[in-house]
């Protein structure tokens, strides 16, 4: 059997590969198209313009809904391997769950009102997104310490502490320096006066997403080990 056949690991392997090429083509299609700069534009700059706007929305939506079912697929793991072991609190489980859909809606308002048409619904959005998505990731990786000793292993533990504290050092920059930008178009130079604001907010904001994209890499290995079903049950 190959490995993506095993369990669900499938799931989170198609999030990690999606997203990323979601965040990657809509980038080279605007490089391409000389709509946004080479280096570190905004991620939502290379998805403003059609066609790659258009591209990254319908993309952006599938991560989303990838990324709600490997959200809610590790809810049910966590919360079957707790009936076991009662190490992990439910509440801690049911709170990631709401913030990681919160997340995943943030994910879908940033692909529908693109920036440069509804601004400030794209920037909640975009918010929403990276502060839910952030906590996740912190309250993941309490979980995983708590379940080490039945469900995952130390080194893992460390691994998603590490991607934790990465995304959230990375995301206050990129909000706080964001607040400085007050240009509105897509290129940007170097004698602009907010060019250093806009420059940290770029990179940080690159970092944090592709620490989501890390993050979900660390559960490929886990969801080989359980998988899920569902039972109709008819009533007259």
């Amino acid at each position: 059997m190959f490995w993506f056949m095993q369990g669900l690991c499938a799931l989170p392997a198609f999030l990690v590969v999606w997203s990323s090429c979601t965040f990657i083509i809509s980038y080279l299609i605007a490089l391409f198209r000389h709509d946004v700069d080479v280096l570190f534009p905004y991620i939502s700059d290379t998805g403003a313009n059609p066609p790659e706007s258009c591209i990254f929305g319908l993309m952006a939506f599938i991560s989303a809904c990838a990324g709600i079912g490997t959200m809610y697929a590790w809810y049910k793991f966590v919360d079957k391997l707790n009936e076991n072991s009662g190490v992990v609190n439910p509440k801690l489980n049911k709170a990631a769950l709401g913030l990681g859909m919160l997340a995943c809606l943030g994910m879908c308002i940033v692909a529908t009102f693109q920036e440069t048409t509804v601004t400030k619904v794209h920037d909640i959005g975009a918010f929403l997104f990276f502060a839910t998505g952030v906590v996740y990731l912190i309250i993941q990786s309490v979980i995983s310490y708590q379940a080490a000793p039945f469900g995952f292993s130390k080194s893992v533990f460390w691994v998603r502490a590490f991607i934790a504290l990465i995304a959230t050092l990375a995301f206050f920059p990129t909000v706080i320096c964001a607040f400085f930008v007050t240009q509105t178009e897509l290129h940007h130079h170097k004698d602009d006066q907010d060019y250093v604001y806009h420059l940290v907010s770029a990179v940080c904001e690159w970092i944090v997403a592709f620490s989501f994209v890390c993050f979900f890499l660390t559960y490929i290995h886990d969801f080989k080990m359980f998988t899920l079903q569902v039972r109709t049950e008819y009533t007259e």
